[in-house]
């Protein structure tokens, strides 16, 4: 028996559009549940493990941004698309600030679902969706910063030693920045390196993430030391975090 591509679980209320996934992506090589509710979704997520979750955001009872921001703040990484008949830019903001990693405004195409699922997998299996600690053998890779710690390979956050939930977007993102300390990145060329060529993302939605990451490893947000803001260009990481105020760059600011 042929070992599928990847795991999915679709949530949606929608038995026509549920039974059509159900079919479209196994007839593409993934293993697919389906599931009409938050309920359901949750008693599967507690025996299963998935590689990406298809989350309807107009779901009856617990609404699917509802459920996103729960399950993020659970620890739950598992890479979150967002599927909406809503088309308005907010709504999209909305569901990347509660923990979205990608969102589809229906209809949709299915190649265009394919091709955000098989981009989500890809990133995961890079980035290493494993939480245990580092293997002991060799020499990890390990990036430090200010009172944080990546380790790349594990997919894990440290900060002051203690583990951070990070979901996969985020974590694709900040080590984009990583493994480019200061140097100014564009936000095409952040969505290239944290995503893979050709993936689609607004301006905004990097704008959402960069501010998410500052939360999770700023010693004050507001005033970021790592992550700073280089207007007309973008954003660069500084892992030695001089103070705001001393920078040394013309041009950035926080």
């Amino acid at each position: 028996m042929t070992e599928p591509l990847a795991k999915l679980l679709v949530a949606d209320d929608e038995p026509d559009l549920r039974a059509l996934l159900q079919r479209y992506l196994g007839d593409q090589g993934y293993a697919v549940r389906v599931v009409d509710g938050a309920a359901p979704l949750e008693r599967l997520l507690a025996r299963e493990r998935f590689d990406v979750l298809i989350l309807d955001v107009m779901m009856p009872g617990e609404d699917g941004l509802s459920l996103c921001r729960r399950l993020r703040a659970q620890g739950e990484t598992i890479p979150i698309l967002m599927l909406t008949a809503r088309g308005d830019p907010v709504d999209r903001v909305v569901g990347l600030e509660m923990g979205a990693d990608d969102y589809l405004p229906k209809p949709f195409q299915p190649r265009e679902l394919l091709a955000r699922i098989q981009a989500l997998v890809r990133r995961q299996r890079l980035l290493g969706a494993h939480h245990g600690p580092p293997a002991a053998a060799g020499a990890p890779e390990r990036i430090d910063f200010g009172d944080c710690t990546l380790w790349p390979a594990a997919r894990r956050l440290l900060r002051a030693g203690r583990e951070v939930d990070i979901s996969s977007t985020e974590f694709a993102l900040l080590l984009a920045f990583a493994r480019q300390p200061r140097r100014p990145l564009g936000r095409d060329r952040l969505i290239a390196l944290a995503h893979g060529p050709g993936h689609v993302a607004t301006d905004r939605s990097v704008d959402v993430q960069v501010m998410r990451l500052r939360k999770l490893i700023e010693p004050d947000p507001a005033r970021p030391r790592h992550l700073r803001t280089v207007w007309g260009v973008g954003y660069v990481f500084l892992p030695d975090g001089p103070a705001p105020q001393a920078v040394g760059m013309p041009g950035a600011l926080p």
